[in-house]
């Protein structure tokens, strides 16, 4: 009864320590691994809130330009319209196809048009390339964190519980009062590492998900204006 006594007063005197203070009272490495892991976090969540309203805003664009671009007006109308700066990958690939096909000569020729046909289509290729190239940066760095952000956090642990190790060698004491304070920041260390990885992993999925989508949305549209530049060729040679 008299040693239950003692272990609960023992219980009682650990006091229960707050996130802040155990990333203040925390070994320096331990601290040093919780700021990484920290900024890792928001990091992560910069991108995915960047990419995510990039990319439906993006889409959104996409819908609009294709409706003009069914819509039955002129293409040389909708060219003008977008002026010198397209403000997104479809309307800047529209633009720079009809640069190539407004600058070539002329000609009735079936190997002239089929030369103009393919010089289209590749400068379509190329501009869909960099632009998504473009949207796909900083995409990587969530898998990075994803794959990376566990270990860091286990090093901080395995780090942390060294220390618990070394406090009850120096004091020969075991008690919780001794040993509480280094598991918590160990265990904390890892549960940090976890809270980058676990929504890297996750943004990273949908995202590249969401980008593979919006690239064959833009392939599909080489195809269908390489077919609108064909039927003009055809109406032309046969009008």
């Amino acid at each position: 009864m008299e040693q239950s006594a003692v272990t609960t007063a023992g219980l009682a005197s650990v006091a229960t320590p707050s996130i802040l203070h155990l990333i203040l009272e925390a070994d320096l490495i331990v601290k040093a691994v919780m700021i990484l892991l920290l900024c890792a976090s928001l990091w992560c969540w910069a991108v995915v809130f960047e990419k995510g309203f990039r990319f439906a805003r993006l889409q959104r664009l996409a819908t609009a330009f294709e409706r003009n671009f069914w819509s039955g007006a002129p293409l040389d109308d909708l060219y003008r319209r977008l002026g010198k700066r397209p403000d997104h990958p479809m309307a800047l690939m529209f633009a720079t196809a009809m640069d190539e096909w407004r600058e070539s000569p002329s000609s009735s020729e079936t190997a002239a048009q089929a030369s103009l046909l393919e010089r289209v289509g590749r400068v379509m290729s190329l501009t869909m390339d960099r632009e998504v190239q473009s949207l796909e940066k900083h995409l990587p760095s969530l898998a990075t964190i994803g794959a990376v952000a566990p270990f860091v956090g286990l090093f901080g642990t395995v780090w942390g519980i060294m220390n618990s190790f070394q406090s009850i060698a120096a004091t020969k004491n075991t008690t919780l009062a001794v040993v509480a304070p280094g598991i918590a920041e160990a265990l904390f260390a890892t549960a940090m590492g976890l809270v980058a990885a676990i929504p890297a992993v996750v943004a990273y999925n949908k995202l590249s998900y969401a980008l593979d989508r919006y690239a064959e949305r833009l392939s599909s549209f080489t195809d269908e204006f390489s077919v609108v530049v064909s039927r003009e060729l055809d109406a032309k040679r046969f009008g």
